[in-house]
């Protein structure tokens, strides 16, 4: 379960990528501190109201669902191996690497991302999806992950110097995150490095081993270590291998032995599934997250009740437009709004309460962003080209011109 911040008195400072604002947008005339304060606590209690709704629709409906998702996708992997094992040519090779693609993105997305959410937690049927004894399909360590992403990361979304996501490694992600000249390289690095080995960076990343070789860049210096001493650097090796070493001797030798003197059709195939996974996953992650009018919060940011940290969730977040099973193979992300909202919800629970999330910000003046993917994608390219510059005498020249 995603831990909740505990409400400051103080207001926040909130900052965009792009520029400075207040939590606010829709009302036409100026609007007092208590008459935000008023807005935003209704805000929260009708996104309260909606959560509380669903929930309790959350049963055997929910637990159903990734059952049969699960036994699909089992389905599609023993599919996938086999046609990669035996194919004679490239058609039914590719037709193989496809299936175990389609098996290794509901893992990572629809099943194990949710799984580890808690939204199974204590239903009937579900104990194989119980978020503390899920065991991923990826080469990302569950305990780490928990930690890194739903508690660092869900907790204080877009935040300086809380958010562990506002960078990955060289990537700077918002504003947040001082400019450096690596981040000059970043969206080619972004796109030729990060984006097909997604998964294992993510490990990387959460594990901690960022932190033993690399400082972010903040005066906190790292992400998950406390220091860099023996104790913790130990830590982190642990962690990152403990998932590393089975998942990857399982993918690249135990199944290319299986083929013998084709060992390397096997290692291939495998690599493709793995690396159409990581791209498809990073795309949609930082879809997500990053975007030229996406919200990010200077350092120090506290919401001052839990109406405030709801409108944080939402405009620190974007949603874009896809088909249900495009959605299915995001892992119900392109409702990434929906999701920081909730993030113990199921992926149809999130589908089904959309429309009145909308409607929830709309009456209470808080942006809700919802594209096509196409110009999501584009707005999070274009926003990674401005960050890889910002700071740079061309960025300056440029915004004097």
């Amino acid at each position: 379960m995603s831990a909740m911040p505990t409400p400051a008195l103080e207001p926040s400072h909130v900052r965009s990528t792009s520029s400075s604002h207040r939590l606010q947008a829709a009302p036409a005339t100026r609007e007092s501190a208590e008459e935000r304060a008023s807005r935003l606590r209704a805000f929260g209690e009708e996104i309260d109201r909606i959560g509380k709704a669903a929930r309790a629709k959350v049963g055997a409906e929910d637990v159903r669902h990734v059952k049969r998702l699960d036994a699909i996708s089992h389905a599609l992997m023993v599919a996938g191996r086999l046609l990669i094992h035996v194919s004679p040519e490239p058609v039914s090779f590719l037709l193989g690497v496809g299936a175990l693609f389609l098996h290794k993105q509901l893992q990572a997305t629809e099943i194990g991302h949710t799984a580890l959410h808690g939204a199974y937690d204590g239903l009937p049927g579900a104990e194989r999806y119980q978020s503390k004894k899920f065991y991923w399909d990826t080469p990302i360590d569950e305990e780490s992950w928990r930690t890194g992403h739903n508690v660092k990361h869900h907790g204080n979304t877009n935040v300086a110097g809380k958010d562990p996501d506002i960078h990955y490694g060289p990537i700077r992600l918002t504003t947040g995150t001082p400019h450096a000249k690596k981040h000059r390289f970043q969206v080619p690095f972004a796109l030729l490095g990060l984006f097909p080995t997604f998964a294992f960076f993510t490990s990387w990343h959460f594990t901690g081993l960022h932190d033993v070789f690399f400082e972010n860049g903040q005066p906190e210096r790292f992400d998950v270590l406390p220091d860099r001493s023996r104790a913790s650097v130990r830590l982190a090796f642990t962690r990152a291998f403990r998932k590393y070493a089975p998942y990857y001797f399982v993918n690249y030798v135990a199944f290319p032995a299986l083929a013998g003197p084709m060992f390397w059709k096997v290692i291939l195939g495998n690599f493709l599934a793995e690396t159409m996974r990581d791209v498809y996953s990073a795309t949609t992650i930082f879809c997500g997250h990053v975007g030229e009018d996406t919200a990010s919060y200077s350092r120090g940011t506290r919401p001052s009740g839990r109406g405030e940290w709801c409108a944080m969730q939402v405009e620190a977040s974007n949603d874009f437009d896809v088909p249900k099973p495009v959605s299915m193979l995001c892992g119900a992300l392109d409702l990434q709004i929906e999701h920081h909202l909730f993030p113990a919800l199921p992926p149809e629970r999130l589908r089904a309460i959309a429309p009145e999330v909308r409607r929830a910000c709309e009456n209470h003046g808080v942006r809700y962003r919802k594209e096509s993917w196409g110009k999501t994608l584009s707005s999070m390219v274009r926003m990674l080209v401005r960050l890889s510059r910002d700071g740079t005498p061309s960025d300056l020249l440029r915004s004097m011109a």
